[in-house]
C-alpha cells in the first residue's frame, strides 16, 4: 500500500481507538512514531502506539474489542495488541526506560491531533524507549534517523544520553547523529563542547 494511504488508515484507526478508550475512561498517551509526527517527524506507516498504565491494559483491550477491533496477546510481557482491519494498535504498558503512571499521563501536554485533543508522550520518553529497544537483531538506524532529524531541536539530547548511557546500541546511534551534525557533540564531563574538539596545529609562514 502507498505510504499516504497507509497513514490515512492509521489516522482512521486512531479516531476509533480514542473514541473507545475515552468512552471506557481508560487514560492513555499517544506514543511512538505518531507522537513524533505531531512534532514534525514523517507520518508513521507501520502501526499505532499508545502507552497506558499496566493496570489498565486488560480494560483497554476489552474496550477496543467491544469497538470491533481484533485483540491479540503476544508473548512479550510489555504490551497487548488490537487490530483495526490491517492496522496494528500497540497498547504498551511497560516501555523500556519509561514508567507509565497516572502522574506521567496527567502531566503530558495536550496537543491537537487530527481534530482531536490528545495527551502526547514527551519526545525524550519516546526516543529513549526506542533507543533502549535496539539490540543486535533490531538495528534500524535508518528509521530512527528519519524520525529524529526533523525534531532534533525539540529534544533534550543530554537527557536522552543520560537515560540510554548503558546501551551500546543507543550510544552508537547517538554518535551517528553527532557525526551527521544532527545533534551537537557531547562534551566530556568537566569540559566545554569546544574544548572537546581537536585543535589543528598552528602553522607559521617562513
Amino acid at each position: 500500500m502507498h505510504a499516504e494511504g497507509r497513514f490515512e488508515d492509521i489516522c482512521a484507526t486512531l479516531r476509533v481507538v480514542v473514541a473507545a478508550l475515552d468512552e471506557a475512561e481508560v487514560p492513555y498517551l499517544l506514543g511512538g512514531s505518531m507522537a513524533c509526527w505531531v512534532h514534525g517527524a514523517p507520518p508513521p506507516v507501520k502501526d499505532l502506539d499508545l502507552a497506558l498504565r499496566p493496570d489498565d491494559a486488560d480494560r483497554a483491550l476489552g474496550a477496543l474489542e467491544a469497538a470491533g477491533l481484533r485483540p491479540e496477546r503476544p508473548p512479550e510481557g510489555w504490551l497487548v495488541k488490537a487490530w483495526h482491519d490491517d492496522v496494528c494498535v500497540d497498547l504498551i504498558f511497560d516501555p523500556l526506560g519509561v514508567e507509565v503512571t497516572a502522574e506521567l499521563i496527567e502531566a503530558a501536554p495536550i496537543r491537537g491531533v487530527l481534530g482531536l485533543r490528545l495527551p502526547v508522550m514527551a519526545l525524550e520518553d519516546v526516543i529513549a524507549s526506542k533507543l533502549l529497544a535496539l539490540d543486535e537483531h533490531h538495528l534500524d538506524f535508518a528509521y530512527l534517523l528519519a524520525i529524529t532529524r526533523p525534531i532534533r531541536e525539540q529534544v533534550d539530547w543530554a537527557e536522552v544520553r543520560c537515560r540510554t548511557q548503558d546501551s551500546p546500541y543507543a550510544a552508537a546511534f547517538l554518535v551517528l547523529l553527532e557525526r551527521l551534525d544532527v545533534v551537537p557533540s557531547a562534551a566530556p564531563e568537566g569540559t566545554s563542547a569546544s574544548a572537546s574538539r581537536p585543535v589543528a596545529p598552528a602553522t607559521t609562514d617562513n
